[in-house]
């Protein structure tokens, strides 16, 4: 694959972010255009390795065809690169953008050398793709007569919609917002994926025959009062229809759940100050943000905001950068973001061998920015929030401890080191801590079976590759069924309930799931 020798003769060189302290002060994306030749030579240092690792199990979920279309970039073959990426991707712009690449993490040539740069060139055949009008709609030739209903509007769902609509049948996808894409509109900043980028695709899926209908709650009335999208929805001005999941199943032939895993995991709970003002779930900060961003620019008003205050945010990964980024835009006096964990090491240790997701120390697109601006990294390890702090019903601080993960106790991992409380001066704090599992309404309502996974995660029971549920007719897939995942994840579990739906629906399937059904090589 490549050039034979290209891993030899050619450094790793990534497409950079746009330079942090110009992105920071906007919400267009922070990619850069890629160089066609740099494109070309980094698909050169695809190594002929025997066995990719990149596409298997543990690098992509999807088992994207990595080396057939590196070297279809390297020998300038874009269209056709196309072709092998959407082969088992339905929203590579999605994944070339959102996805950590799992698939480097995997990649052979990354046990002695920096890894191919596999995200950059996905991204850009998918850009090309969009940019040259090579990508169209693709309606079926026949109609099945059969229709199935989707809820949810995410990853999970957008793939499923469009694997059965190709296939021939009537889908009619149903999203409680007022926009099309679950998380991927409403859930990841405007910077990190641009909306209108989701947009064309949803365009593409309307043209092929996709009916989407949104600001419509598959579920209780009393759940969606409850929920983050409640106060967003009402403030402007938003008519909610309120449907029977039972209904949809009675007068559908399938019905696919995709409702994500919106319920949030809030181990601050029993924190003595919780319920102060000024304590919001990182998810509810976001949305109401994206949404104010694409309804008016923010000149509603109708976003929580962090000028002129001190931020704290507790927890990592994605969500907690994705906070500290819109903070810091927002104008933010200073920015804190506390790990429970201990700072990863630069390097792979002993027991995170390759091909495994490499633990390591990473600088996402925010901490640069906070970085660029304050000349120091935003992150403090090792720390467990103990008490909210406030006046007038207001937050103004959160007091802390360090913690030692070497000195495990009875209760707990790690140890309180005795000494280290400090308090964190703070008028705005989000709690970036993850989910547990969907909101629990439809799956009450349909008496469909649940578990318990891991840490308290009640998601709908499903297996893997069937996605059928307790009840006949109905199906799982996404964060509903396997809990708190990636995007590609989502993508995968879309594709693979799709094909499990049509095969339900006539009695065998054409549709390929992750890795099945397909041709190994382009000529």
């Amino acid at each position: 694959m490549g050039k034979p020798t290209g891993f030899k003769e050619f450094a790793r060189e990534v497409v950079p972010y746009r330079d942090p302290l110009e992105r920071s002060g906007d919400y267009l994306e922070i990619f850069t255009p890629a160089p066609e030749q740099q494109l070309r030579t980094q698909g050169a240092r695809c190594m002929d390795c025997g066995v990719p690792f990149c596409q298997s199990n543990h690098g992509c979920p999807v088992d994207n065809l990595i080396p057939e279309w590196n070297d279809l970039v390297y020998h300038g073959r874009w269209q056709d690169a196309l072709d092998r990426l959407h082969k088992t991707n339905n929203f590579p712009e999605f994944t070339g953008r959102t996805c950590p690449a799992p698939c480097e993490g995997a990649c052979v040539l990354g046990i002695t050398n920096p890894p191919v740069t596999i995200k950059n060139i996905e991204n850009a055949i998918i850009d090309r793709g969009f940019d040259e009008g090579w990508v169209q709609p693709e309606p079926p030739e026949l109609e099945t007569g059969k229709r199935v209903a989707i809820v949810g509007s995410g990853p999970a769902g957008l793939a499923a919609a469009q694997q059965l609509r190709r296939a021939g049948h009537a889908v009619t996808l149903f999203e409680r917002a007022d926009r099309i894409g679950g998380l991927l509109m409403y859930g990841i900043p405007n910077m990190k994926l641009g909306k209108e980028v989701v947009e064309r695709r949803i365009d593409q899926m309307r043209a092929e025959g996709v009916e989407f209908r949104t600001c419509v709650h598959v579920g209780r009335a009393d759940e969606f009062e409850s929920g983050h999208m409640t106060g967003i929805m009402q403030e402007r001005g938003h008519d909610v229809t309120f449907v029977d999941p039972n209904d949809l199943a009675k007068e559908y032939d399938a019905l696919l759940l995709a409702i994500g895993a919106a319920k949030p995991f809030d181990p601050t709970g029993r924190c003595p100050g919780r319920d102060l003002g000024g304590i919001h779930n990182a998810i509810d900060f976001l949305t109401r943000n994206t949404k104010s961003l694409l309804d008016s620019e923010l000149a509603d008003g109708h976003f929580i905001s962090a000028k002129g205050k001190r931020v704290i945010v507790i927890g990592g990964g994605d969500t907690g950068a994705d906070c500290i980024g819109t903070s810091l835009r927002h104008g933010a006096t200073s920015i804190v973001n506390f790990e429970l964990l201990a700072q990863p090491p630069a390097d792979r240790t002993e027991n995170n061998p390759w091909p495994e997701w490499p633990r390591v120390y990473r600088v996402d697109y925010s901490h640069a920015e906070v970085e660029a601006r304050t000349g120091s990294d935003p992150r403090a390890y090792q720390v467990l929030t103990k008490e909210f702090l406030g006046k007038g019903g207001q937050v103004t601080g959160v007091k802390t401890v360090e913690v030692d993960w070497s000195k495990p106790t009875e209760n707990a991992p790690f140890a309180e080191i005795v000494g280290s409380e400090k308090v964190w001066p703070a008028e705005l704090v989000l709690l970036a801590t993850g989910f547990v599992g969907p909101e629990p309404d439809v799956g009450e309502m349909l008496d469909l079976d649940t578990q318990e996974p891991r840490r308290g995660w009640n998601t709908i029971t499903a297996e893997h590759g069937k996605f059928t549920t307790s009840k006949t007719g109905v199906f799982a897939a996404g964060d509903c069924r396997r809990g708190q995942s990636l995007v590609v994840w989502a993508i995968n579990e879309g594709r693979g309930a799709a094909r499990a739906i049509d095969e339900y629906l006539l009695g065998s399937t054409t549709l390929a799931a992750p890795g099945l059904n397909l041709p190994q090589q382009v000529v």
